[in-house]
């Protein structure tokens, strides 16, 4: 069943006019690498969400294996997301670690399994652009088409449980527990893609994508994950 909260017309207009502006760019290079880990330890630390560090970065292990994407406007960094994706065969997911006995059970049963995480937005990016959250987010989304996923994660803090319900469709599966080098422990909520999917492209027809838009986000050199959707838009 999908969520039946409604959208106003102005609402997409303006999101529409927002992602004419942004530029996704996947960080493959260790100077655009570095500088979302710089935009990420200053977004946590603003929150009091992570212990200072000498490095004045935020990163660890599932870097290397995630997406890891940086949004631009006008050639500035506004805001930065990882995308993680496990299968039975491959199942390195930040979430594993703390939500093992809710994870690992869907994995055995061979389903693909979608996080998104190290979700930041530039603070100042976010006044200008309030819809920037919604650009950033919508990259979870994609690699859901992408990777035929049969659930996107969300770990988050209970404050932040409703918007994810209200807009997406998630549902709660965990309370909280320590996750990561977080010191602000995190909730566990899923959600069915197939099931919310034509829902959530109704409301927020910016969601859409292109088979070629998505292939060239998530494409490399050797693909070793699910095969990916139909083309179709």
């Amino acid at each position: 069943m999908g969520v039946s909260t409604v959208v106003f017309p102005s609402f997409n207009a303006s999101a529409n006019d927002l992602l004419e502006l942004i530029d996704y760019r996947r960080a493959e290079f260790y100077e655009e690498r570095d500088a979302i880990f710089r935009l990420r330890y200053d977004c946590y630390m603003r929150e009091r969400a992570i212990e200072t560090n000498r490095t004045q970065r935020l990163t660890d292990k599932y870097d290397d294996s995630a997406w890891i994407f940086g949004l631009c406007i006008d050639g500035r960094l506004v805001s930065a997301i990882r995308i993680s994706v496990a299968t039975r065969n491959s199942p390195a997911l930040p979430a594993l670690e703390t939500y093992p006995d809710h994870l690992m059970p869907l994995l055995d049963a061979g389903m693909t399994i979608v996080e998104p995480s190290r979700f930041v937005v530039d603070q100042s990016s976010m006044r200008n652009h309030p819809k920037l959250a919604y650009m950033t987010a919508r990259l979870g989304w994609l690699a859901g088409e992408y990777f035929n996923a049969d659930l996107i994660l969300a770990a988050c803090r209970l404050e932040h449980q409703a918007f994810y319900k209200r807009t997406y469709g998630y549902r709660p599966v965990c309370g909280l527990r320590p996750y990561l080098q977080l010191t602000t422990p995190l909730s566990l909520m899923v959600l069915d893609y197939h099931v919310q999917k034509d829902d959530v492209h109704r409301r927020y027809p910016f969601f859409r994508s292109t088979f070629f838009e998505r292939r060239m986000l998530f494409e490399r050199s050797t693909e070793t994950q699910r095969p990916a959707a139909s083309a179709a838009a």
